[in-house]
Order: C-alpha cells, then structure tokens, then sequence
C-alpha cells in the first residue's frame, strides 16, 4: 500500500510538471500579414508656404508675380529609392525649371519642391508636373496674376 501511494503523489506531480511544462512553452511568432505597398504619389499640393512636414498648411492655385510657388508631393508606400522630378512650365510649354530629389520613404512622405525668381513671373497660366521613376505621377494647374 505504501508503494500505491508514493506512486500516486509521483503521478500527480509528473502531471503537475507536464502541465506546467506546457503553459511555460512561448506561443509561435505571430504572422506578418502585411505587405508592403508600392510606392505612389497620392497628391501635389500648391502654396506660399510649407510647414516643418513639408506640407502645405493653406493650398493655392492663384500666386503674385513675386511669390515664391511651393509644391508638396504627398506619397504613401515605401522604397528603398525613388526619384521625383518637378517641371514647372509656363503657358507656352517653357520649362521654368525643373529639378529632381532622391527618396527613400518608408510610409507616408512629403518630399518639397518650389521655384522663386528674383524679378516678377510674367502673369499667366502655369503647371507643374510630377514624374516618379520618369512615370507621371501628378500635375498641377496654377495662375500667376497682378
């Protein structure tokens, strides 16, 4: 009988040590279900002013002759690098001026581009035309009055 029971309280504990065993293994890693999104420009906003995010904070279409003309590119997605290039025309398809910076985001971006002239723009009708990776990509219309 003795040896009954110093097999019951061995089983017992043997159970008990299974069980705690059990509860002590670390669950699997969870998946990752997300995938990355390509990246895109979701929109060019126009202004006189950009903010510390290089957004623009009061969205224009019309400017003064000595305004300095700012473009966000808004994009979302990631890359390990990009390009995008602003080429500001002026009514009659002359290029203003056009630039380029490198990007490498990894979620959701404002990149910066603006032109400014020392003496005043002609008045007219301009646009300013994005390209990511040479695809277009954005464009925006904008005036330039008295």
């Amino acid at each position: 009988m003795f040896h009954r029971a110093a097999y019951l309280r061995f089983a017992v504990v043997a159970l008990l040590g299974a069980a705690a065993a059990c509860k002590k293994t670390p669950p699997p890693p969870p998946v990752d279900t997300t995938t990355a999104v390509p990246l895109s420009v979701t929109v060019v906003t126009l202004g006189k002013a950009i903010g510390a995010d290089k957004s623009v904070a009061q969205p224009l279409t019309t400017f003064g002759t000595r305004d300095t003309i700012y473009a966000s590119v808004a994009t979302i997605g990631s890359a390990p690098s990009a390009t995008l290039v602003a080429t500001w025309t002026f009514q009659t398809g002359q290029v203003v001026q056009a630039d380029s910076q490198f990007i490498a985001p990894t979620g959701p971006a404002n990149t910066e581009f603006h032109i400014m002239k020392a003496s005043a723009w002609p008045v007219g009708a301009y646009k300013v035309t994005v390209t990511l990776n040479g695809a277009l990509a954005g464009a925006q219309d904008f005036q330039v009055q008295r």
